[in-house]
């Protein structure tokens, strides 16, 4: 619920902000089995990726602590009141940065816009569970009709 209560404020410093979720507000981390972050962001963060990488994959390493990234591209000319600019990236670059980042946490990561989802890495595995699925049937279906033509 605290979620409904926060504004759009800040920047796009993305380390400082996740320093603070991982040395400041995860004090009982000990007492958790696994928890996740999830950053739901408009643009690129003002640091570099591979800073950012290796970061998050030493703290992730530390305790079992994943990163999720919802990026949600928002079309040009919108309006974008309180939010802070990004740093030059294409949508392209902004999704390839956040991918690396979010590899180097053992997260999952989803970008949607308000023409729909581009790639989301839950879709990507529900496709390949049902394409394994599908195989598998046929795989079957081949063997029930072999069986039928030996008897």
């Amino acid at each position: 619920r605290w979620v409904l209560s926060l504004q759009c404020k800040g920047s796009r410093n993305f380390m400082s902000a996740l320093r603070r979720a991982v040395e400041v507000d995860f004090k009982d981390r000990a007492k958790h089995r696994s928890q996740g972050l999830y950053l739901l962001t408009t643009g690129v963060p003002d640091q570099e990726t591979h800073t950012i990488s290796a970061y998050v994959a030493e703290v992730c390493r530390g305790f079992d602590l994943q990163l999720h990234v919802c990026l949600f591209s928002v079309l040009k000319g919108t309006a974008s009141s309180g939010i802070a600019p990004a740093r030059c990236a294409t949508p392209l670059e902004t999704a390839k940065a956040f991918k690396e980042i979010v590899q180097a946490a053992k997260g999952r990561f989803h970008w949607f816009g308000e023409a729909g989802i581009f790639e989301s890495d839950d879709i990507t595995s529900i496709i390949s569970e049902m394409e394994k699925a599908k195989n598998y049937s046929q795989k079957c279906a081949f063997l029930v009709e072999s069986l039928k033509q030996r008897s």
